[in-house]
């Protein structure tokens, strides 16, 4: 009943060409019209240039990255340097007070050592004199 008002195969393969062939020159106008070069030469120009300021931008954060990593290379190296410093001080004052330390034990040693050595020599006399 209602297949009169559906086209067969043969016209819906008709309409498809024929839709495709319309397509086709209308690309085809398109391409030939100036305005639609220059337009699309436009936009091409634009892109390219919005591009190039994108690498730009990101060359320019690079370069801000790497000098900032570089100052704080500086730094903690910096850092370090004084640490070390401060511990040789350290190291030195500690060496120092051990060698006073040392020095002044072999100044008492040498004072006992003294006074026994005197004690000795007194007792003798003692003995010898028969006091």
């Amino acid at each position: 009943m209602s297949s009169h008002k559906v086209p067969d195969r043969q016209q819906r393969q008709d309409s498809a060409a024929a839709a495709k062939k319309a397509m086709l020159e209308k690309f085809r106008a398109a391409s030939g019209d100036v305005t639609v070069a220059q337009r699309h030469a436009a936009t091409r120009m634009a892109v390219n240039e919005a591009r190039s300021i994108r690498v730009t931008e990101r060359e320019r954060a690079n370069q801000v990255r790497k000098a900032e990593q570089a100052d704080q290379a500086a730094r903690t190296a910096e850092i370090v340097a004084q640490a070390r410093r401060d511990a040789e001080q350290f190291e030195a004052r500690i060496a120092a007070e051990k060698a006073e330390r040392e020095a002044l034990l072999e100044v008492e040693q040498k004072a006992a050592r003294d006074a026994r050595y005197k004690a000795r020599k007194a007792a003798k006399k003692v003995r010898r004199r028969g006091y």
